[in-house]
């Protein structure tokens, strides 16, 4: 039993220290090995390796925890028109400044913050625009209870319609892309430097000319985010992720929560 607690405990420290690292594989690795702590705890008490199995395995049905009690509750206007919106306070977003000055030191030009709020629901978008690149690169808060992230976006839009976007989201997507959208999926604790040079790369290796590329100004910039935002709900309503209520709102459906969780084991498979 003793034996057991030790192997268990260096197991879970272990799991731990690897998942402080930024390395992909030694995420993945403290990520497994924290299912396994789980597994040699429940083992090593009962002498089930069915029961530890059983635990190991509890971590994976962890977030319908969330999706059963916030998510089911949720609900969201239609639609999302972005309005200008002071920047949070530096309480709330600390690094915005600087995020800021890193984006203009890559030739980016400020045009304007806007956002949109609903219920205890917040979404503050900083927008940036570089003609010579043809490129949108924004800085993105979201806000919900005691929850908040932001996530750095860059975009190009060709003219067919295609919106080649990098961006180094944090979480698991809730909600299926637009057709039209490719995205280069980047690590959160990548910089603006490093996104912005990854997207380049990202055009290149498609062959995307920006030089082909028709210029937007302040008002398109941000007409394109609100379709961009209205397509994105038309079409999950439509596959089914989303559901319209009779008031008009919008919530997930069962089939949505289920896409959800998938969303979670994906992540997991890819931290």
């Amino acid at each position: 039993m003793l034996f057991g607690l030790f192997i268990t405990l260096g197991v879970a420290v272990l799991s731990v220290a690897l998942r402080s690292y930024q390395s992909s594989v030694s995420q993945k690795v403290g990520a497994f090995g924290i299912l396994t702590a789980s597994f040699l705890a429940i083992y090593y008490i009962t002498g089930n390796w069915v029961l530890g199995l059983l635990s190991a395995l509890s971590w994976l049905f962890l977030p319908w925890l969330e999706i059963l009690t916030r998510i089911r509750a949720l609900r969201l206007p239609r639609e999302k028109t972005l309005r200008p919106k002071s920047p949070p306070s530096a309480e709330v977003f600390p690094t915005l400044d600087e995020i800021t000055a890193q984006i203009e030191s890559e030739g980016f030009v400020h045009v304007s913050d806007a956002g949109w709020d609903w219920e205890d629901y917040k979404q503050f978008f900083r927008l940036f625009y570089k003609e010579a690149d043809r490129a949108q690169a924004t800085i993105c808060l979201n806000e919900q209870h005691d929850l908040s992230f932001y996530y750095l976006r860059i975009s190009s839009r060709a003219q067919e319609g295609t919106v080649w976007t990098t961006w180094n989201y944090p979480l698991s997507y809730g909600l299926k892309l637009t057709p039209q959208f490719r995205i280069n999926r980047q690590r959160p604790d990548q910089s603006f430097w490093q996104l912005y040079h990854s997207h380049k790369a990202f055009l290149r290796d498609n062959a995307v000319e920006t030089n082909v590329i028709d210029p937007l100004d302040e008002d398109q910039i941000q007409q394109e985010i609100e379709n961009d935002l209205r397509d994105q709900i038309a079409h999950n309503i439509k596959t089914g992720v989303l559901m319209q209520t009779a008031g008009g709102e919008i919530k997930y459906s069962w089939r949505g929560m289920i896409y959800l969780w998938c969303q979670f084991l994906l992540d997991l498979v890819r931290l």
